[in-house]
Order: structure tokens, then C-alpha cells, then sequence
């Protein structure tokens, strides 16, 4: 019966690893696809305002990296970000860890 226990602790640890994993690749993701979004719908927008798509592309993307200059310049937004990610991280660890005190009181 300890081994089952054991082995359905694991199991757990496992799932919420894999479950911390998957945020922090979500969060860092759309960090990095957000400006890439940004140039399609301006694209997508100029298309529909009669600008042809090489055009559009080649308008949205000095005003998406204009965008992501403004907000690179405000003091301590970037670093916002990058510690929220970092705390993700952290908790997902500390989550982990704890199913190990499960597992030593399971033996």
C-alpha cells in the first residue's frame, strides 16, 4: 500500500510540473508573439483599408517596434514582466518540492 501511495504522490508531482511547465511557456510565449500579432492585425487592418499586404506589412512593422520602444522605455515595466515570469517559476518549484514531504511521510 506505501508504494501505491508513493506512486500516486509521483504521479501528482508529476502533473503539476508538467502543468507549471506549460504556464510559464504560455506566459514567456505570448510575450514573444504579442508583437508578432500586433503586425498581422495592422496588416490585416491596412489590407482592409485598401493597402495591399506587402504595404501593410512593411508600414506595421517600424509602428509595431515604435510600440515596443514605448513600452521598453517606461522605467521598470519590462522588469515587471520578466519578475512576474520568474515568480511563476518559483512557485512551480515550490509546488513540486512539497509533494517531496508527501512522499517521505508516505514511506
Amino acid at each position: 500500500m506505501k508504494n501505491l501511495n508513493v506512486a500516486l504522490v509521483r504521479l501528482l508531482q508529476f502533473v503539476v510540473f508538467v502543468l507549471f511547465t506549460f504556464f510559464v511557456l504560455v506566459y514567456f510565449g505570448t510575450m514573444i508573439l504579442l508583437p508578432l500579432d500586433l503586425v498581422v492585425l495592422l496588416t490585416k487592418f491596412l489590407g482592409f483599408l485598401g493597402i495591399g499586404s506587402v504595404f501593410g506589412a512593411i508600414l506595421a512593422v517600424p509602428v509595431v517596434a515604435y510600440l515596443g520602444k514605448i513600452v521598453y522605455s517606461m522605467p521598470g515595466l519590462i522588469q515587471m514582466i520578466v519578475d512576474n515570469g520568474i515568480d511563476l517559476v518559483n512557485v512551480g518549484k515550490q509546488r513540486v518540492e512539497a509533494f517531496n514531504k508527501l512522499v517521505e511521510a508516505a514511506r
